[in-house]
């Protein structure tokens, strides 16, 4: 969604905000609305439950102050308009589970620039308060590139009650940005953590990356059972590295059904059920992705 919308023309892309500005603007909500109306539309017309995240990744205190909407419930305005919607589509037969959505402090792909763990606990207090009161179904962060402040995520997050989730980039070796073995990075924060995740994701690498990554780790026997812990998956449609993609002055992406595939692939084999779309995705990939995925639920 941030790439997506971040490229709509007359959009009202806050450079400190990102899509959440959006919410405060008429027409560029209506834009924000109906990108999230599309995606809801195909879980509706493949009968598959959805997860929708809240347009919140940058939205943390230190980023609203420097904005236009100081002093503004931005978390909270964007986790009801995504609930409005939500009660639009959602149905007993096809859930839709809303998602208060964080991201890094600093650059997702630069882990020198994320806090150590006592001061991400602080730094993000204040919008994991805003999302629970928000009566969000959970919370998850995304884009991590380091361990050290998904850590201090992790206690902040855990406080609420409510279930959570944190998402890491990783490279095709199988370790997060900062060099810590994806698998070394779960067992470490369930350890450290009263309360651990509910489970992990990894997000914004192709399908590639992660398919080389999780066979590398799972040679390992003791490797597995951790790895177990991976739930989710939001995928880039590029190959590139984090570097490159951070160079390009457009966004790669590749055909739907290449990318469709490739997710099928991840699901029947490592077992991942939350799957979905990051960096050059769109509605057209989704859909890709979703009849895949109900016709891998046929068949099994």
């Amino acid at each position: 969604m941030y790439e997506r919308l971040r490229r709509l023309q007359g959009a009202r892309f806050d450079d400190s905000l990102a899509q959440a500005a959006m919410v405060f603007h008429s027409p560029s909500r209506q834009d924000l609305e109906q990108a999230h109306r599309e995606y809801l539309e195909i879980s509706r017309t493949y009968g598959l439950p959805m997860v929708a995240l809240s347009d919140t990744w940058r939205a943390n205190r230190e980023r609203i102050e420097q904005s236009p909407f100081a002093g503004e419930d931005v978390n909270g305005a964007c986790v009801s308009m995504l609930c409005e919607l939500r009660d639009e589509y959602a149905s007993t037969e096809v859930p839709v589970f809303v998602g208060g959505n964080l991201g890094p402090r600093g650059d997702a792909y630069t882990p020198a620039e994320a806090p150590p763990t006592e001061e991400a606990e602080r730094f993000h207090s204040y919008q994991v308060e805003k999302l629970a009161e928000a009566d969000v179904d959970f919370l998850k962060a995304s884009t991590l590139p380091s361990v050290a402040e998904a850590i201090g995520l992790a206690r902040a997050m855990s406080r609420p009650s409510i279930p959570y989730f944190l998402s890491f980039v990783i490279r095709p070796d199988g370790t997060v940005l900062d060099g810590t073995l994806l698998d070394q990075a779960f067992d470490r924060i369930d350890q450290v953590v009263a309360t651990p995740p509910t489970g992990y994701y990894v997000n914004c690498v192709h399908p590639s990356v992660l398919l080389t990554a999780l066979e590398s780790l799972r040679m390992d026997p003791e490797r597995s059972h951790t790895l177990d812990r991976l739930v989710g998956f939001h995928a880039n449609t590029s190959a590139r590295s984090p570097e490159e993609l951070d160079a390009l002055a457009e966004i790669e992406t590749e055909e739907p059904r290449i990318f469709a595939a490739m997710m099928r692939e991840i699901h029947e084999r490592h077992g991942l059920k939350i799957l979905g779309g990051c960096c050059g995705s769109g509605p057209e990939h989704i859909e890709h992705l979703a009849r895949e995925l109900r016709e891998s639920v046929n068949t099994s």
